[in-house]
């Protein structure tokens, strides 16, 4: 697994598609509103902080789809925003979703072959 993050419009996406050679079709965008695995067979699952905000806001248990994921896609491209920074927002859902996409992103790194930060768009080889 191969873990790209970074800031939000930092040029993660397009830093996978050149890197990787990807077509639009290796893609799977994820969506704010759909709870539902990444679709199987994608080379890369994009922006993953809105599938997690989907189950969260679902009451699913993120942590274990995301354990999931992992488990079952040992050759995937993740793209995440890292939504870390800032103020903490006073929103409970918003809450549980930043620190369930903080514990999903220490949970990738760990079984991640590479961790890439992006930032301004120059990748920083993590691991």
């Amino acid at each position: 697994m191969i873990l790209i993050f970074g800031g939000a419009y930092q040029g993660k996406l397009d830093y996978a598609t050149q890197r990787f050679d990807l077509t639009e079709n290796d893609i799977y965008r994820c969506r704010e509103d759909i709870a539902d695995v990444p679709k199987h067979g994608a080379r890369l699952v994009n922006e993953l902080d809105k599938w997690i905000f989907a189950l969260v806001k679902a009451g699913h248990d993120s942590n274990g789809a995301v354990k999931r994921l992992v488990a079952d896609n040992a050759n995937l491209i993740v793209t995440c925003n890292d939504i870390s920074c800032g103020v903490v927002p006073v929103d409970p859902i918003q809450r549980a979703w930043r620190e369930a996409v903080g514990r999903a992103l220490a949970m990738i790194a760990r079984e991640s072959e590479e961790v890439v930060r992006l930032f301004c768009g120059i990748p920083t080889k993590i691991k």
